[in-house]
């Protein structure tokens, strides 16, 4: 294989997977979120100004999860981070619809928390797909 096919593999590898939901109906849900959640670019951009309960959301498409500077997470959270959980849309959703529930079967611990006790019942693929057209990759 040539270098630039190599090179074009490994940046798929590498880049978020692009978002399924609607990032224009992201961009409206996101209003259930910022009363916890802010969406911040790392040049103090403002995107969505909101609530600093949560972390801020910016970047979070392909992040480790509970790695976010400065921000105090549960335990729980942070153990699913270092035992690999990495926000992808699947896990992002599947955490949004049901935090605690997701964390006990990610971590098999019938015992496992989540700080975060809102349960967006739809539109968490809609959510993703924005913050994936607002994140550092986006290319807008």
């Amino acid at each position: 294989m040539n270098r630039l096919v190599i090179a074009a593999i490994a940046g798929l590898i590498a880049a978020p997977a692009l978002a399924e939901g609607d990032a224009e109906a992201g961009k409206k849900a996101f209003n259930k979120c910022k009363s916890c959640h802010m969406v911040v670019a790392a040049d103090d951009t403002v995107i969505v100004k909101g609530g600093k309960t949560g972390p801020n959301l910016f970047g979070v498409p392909g992040r480790q999860a509970g790695t976010y500077p400065d921000f105090r997470y549960g335990g729980d959270l942070v153990a699913a981070g270092e035992k690999g959980l990495v926000w992808d849309e699947e896990t992002f959703v599947a955490y949004a619809q049901d935090p605690r529930g997701f964390l006990r079967e990610y971590l098999d611990d019938t015992g496992a928390k989540s700080k975060m006790s809102f349960r967006l019942k739809s539109g968490a693929e809609d959510i993703y797909a924005f913050l994936v057209s607002v994140g550092p990759d986006a290319t807008n």
